[in-house]
């Protein structure tokens, strides 16, 4: 192997252990202020509710791969909770059919995006306010009860490692297998990355968009329902920061806003690093004003670091 191409590699290699990386770095501060948070306990408390941003970032990152913006999955998750608080514990069918019915509506906001040619980003904005007037709709103010085989599935304990390690290494690994080891996957990455040669080999555009956005509506419905799990009632307005957090671990997981270029196991580290964001600038007295903007901040950091490291390898 030649001297370039061994700097490529590492160079590559480098941008694709940012992510771990980062959550490293976030993690290291934290355990050396409060080395309790070394433990089970501890460890459980910081990534507590790091599954339900871990499936509304991989929602997220389903659409981010065709090329367009979700600005609507957060205001969708707290109707997904307020339809998981109101019916499931006392009519479970119905609430069944409710959340299958809001998994089709996804899908069907990307066939209308495809087949008239729309702005992601319009269509999304004007579908958050859709999903937040529901919920409040449904749910004027918050309440509501979490199933109680949910609040126990979110609550489970495992020896050993804390239950939300578990479960977003089990997202992790399931979705990077499905969409970047399978030849579907293939096709539906390719969508985003290169559709004329997608079009091409005879695959149809309209129902790879719908497959993707059919499959953001399928984990954003998942984050409502783990989410609900945890907080044990819903809210209308209990996910709002979540459309910026599922933005933001796309991007810290090395994902990109074009080309199709997303990493699931990316993703979910992304939102393990806002999940422990919180708690790092918690432990340093920033008041949560301030907050939203220390996250953008180590967001940009990471951009940084990637954008130069590109540049590097392009040289």
């Amino acid at each position: 192997m030649s001297m370039n191409a061994a700097l490529l590699l590492n160079r590559d290699l480098l941008r694709r252990a940012l992510p771990g990386v980062t959550l490293a770095v976030l993690l290291a501060p934290i355990f050396v202020m409060k080395p309790i948070t070394m433990t089970q306990f501890g460890l459980t408390l910081i990534f507590q509710y790091a599954v339900p941003i871990a499936l509304a970032t991989i929602a997220q990152m389903f659409v981010i791969a065709v090329n367009d913006l979700d600005l609507s999955i957060g205001a969708f998750v707290g109707l997904v909770t307020c339809i998981a608080g109101l019916y499931l514990p006392t009519e479970p069918i119905l609430g069944i059919v409710l959340l299958l019915l809001c998994i089709a509506a996804y899908a069907a906001i990307g066939a209308l995006i495809h087949l008239r040619n729309l702005p992601s980003i319009v269509v999304t904005l004007g579908m958050s306010f859709v999903w937040a007037g529901l919920a409040v709709l449904l749910l004027p103010t918050p309440g509501g009860k979490a199933p109680d085989w949910l609040h126990a599935l979110m609550n489970l304990k495992v020896p050993m490692v804390p239950f939300p390690i578990i479960a977003a290494l089990v997202i992790a690994v399931l979705v990077q297998a499905a969409l970047m080891h399978s030849s579907y996957g293939v096709v539906l990455r390719g969508s985003g990355g290169n559709p004329k040669a997608v079009a091409r080999a005879g695959w149809s555009l309209l129902k790879t968009k719908m497959m993707m956005f059919g499959l953001a509506g399928t984990f954003g419905v998942l984050s409502g329902l783990s989410l609900i799990g945890l907080t044990t009632s819903a809210d209308a307005h209990i996910a709002d920061r979540y459309t910026l957090y599922s933005i933001a671990g796309v991007i810290l997981g090395g994902g990109a806003f074009i080309g199709g270029i997303v990493s699931p196991a990316g993703a979910v580290l992304g939102a393990l690093t806002l999940a422990s964001a919180g708690w790092l600038l918690g432990f340093l007295h920033i008041s949560p004003d301030w907050q939203i903007g220390a996250q953008g901040a180590i967001l940009i950091i990471v951009l940084t670091l990637r954008a130069l490291i590109s540049r590097g390898a392009g040289r």
